[in-house]
């Protein structure tokens, strides 16, 4: 069942210590649409709870090539009183079986069932105000299920980091070679596309090469996960909606780097978005709903909370504040 209506109940395991240490639990969910087209499918639900008792929560969901793994960012919603729960969605980090493909999608409405199936996990916690959040492809998937779902998900708001609304690619390979991958993933889904995204961005990022960060390079490799025929034409689909307008209704805060990087200079990595054009950014955020407030974080990368840490501090900053406008008082 791939359209709007709520399917039947999960099911979940018992929460167990997570890879990600102290504070951290995570639990498994068998989706009410398991198994798909390579057999039974698994999600990933992470908790980091705030010290206090509070009803505020937030469901994260990560990007393409990607898993949960930023301990920093939930320790400040933590402290900003919010319950933090990530999800790890179906053939990603931890959910990943051997008999899947990594990534592998043919319609990202296969995604709405790990949703519901989280959220449903985060209100019978108690959690009454909830925030969904998204970066890069999550920034996509969960504006998509918002769309869809916004009466009865129960969704306060609206938080993306920088999310994928565009192919950042030449016009010509936009306007004609990623249209025709598009119809023949329609009749070969399965068929591998080759992938012409560089190395730089992981390096960036992992303390192993030039970054900071430390990450599962299993999950998250630097040569980013093949793509099948399939996933492009899923996406296609999802950013055709974006440029019909998604009228969502709740507040929607979208957060991306101010510059994208220049070809050629590679140091640009450090305080530019390599991923994504942050002009389809400005663009297409208008289209997303009518409450949108778009915020430039000045030397920014790709994944804003991952920058240096003045730049995420000051985008933690943003964050906090609008949340405090736009949510009802705790």
């Amino acid at each position: 069942m791939l359209q709007s209506e709520v399917p039947a109940p999960a099911t979940y395991s018992q929460y167990v210590p997570d890879i990600l240490g102290e504070g951290f639990e995570q639990l498994t969910i068998t989706p009410a649409d398991s198994p798909d087209y390579e057999g039974d499918v698994f999600s990933t639900l992470v908790r980091y709870q705030a010290a206090a008792p509070t009803t505020r929560a937030v469901l994260y969901v990560h990007g393409f090539n990607d898993y949960f793994f930023q301990r920093e960012l939930a320790q400040n919603y933590g402290a900003h009183q919010f319950n933090f729960y990530a999800l790890d969605l179906r053939k990603y980090g931890r959910s990943i079986r051997p008999h899947q493909r990594p990534n592998n999608v043919r319609d990202l409405r296969e995604y709405f069932h790990d949703l519901h199936a989280a959220l449903a996990r985060l209100r019978e916690e108690g959690n009454t105000t909830i925030v969904l959040s998204g970066h890069s492809t999550g920034g996509l998937i969960t504006s998509l299920y918002v769309r869809e779902h916004q009466e009865q998900a129960g969704i306060a708001a609206l938080v993306l980091n920088s999310p994928f609304l565009e192919m950042h690619q030449p016009w010509l390979l936009r306007k004609i070679g990623i249209p025709l991958m598009r119809r023949v993933g329609a009749r070969w889904p399965d068929l591998q596309l080759k992938t012409a995204l560089s190395a730089v961005y992981g390096e960036s990022l992992h303390r192993s090469y030039r970054g900071e960060w430390d990450y599962n390079l299993e999950w998250k490799p630097n040569q980013v996960f093949g793509m099948n025929a399939g996933w492009l034409r899923a996406i296609r689909w999802g950013h055709a909606q974006i440029r019909r307008s998604l009228n969502i209704k709740v507040p929607v805060l979208v957060l991306h780097s101010d510059r994208t990087a220049r070809r050629g200079h590679p140091e640009d990595v450090f305080e530019t978005d390599v991923v994504l054009n942050v002009a389809h950014i400005r663009e297409l955020s208008p289209w997303l709903g009518s409450r949108v407030t778009e915020h430039a974080v000045e030397g920014a990368i790709h994944d804003v909370f991952l920058s240096r840490e003045k730049v995420r501090t000051e985008a933690y900053r943003v964050l906090f504040e609008w949340l405090g406008r736009v949510l009802p008082a705790a």
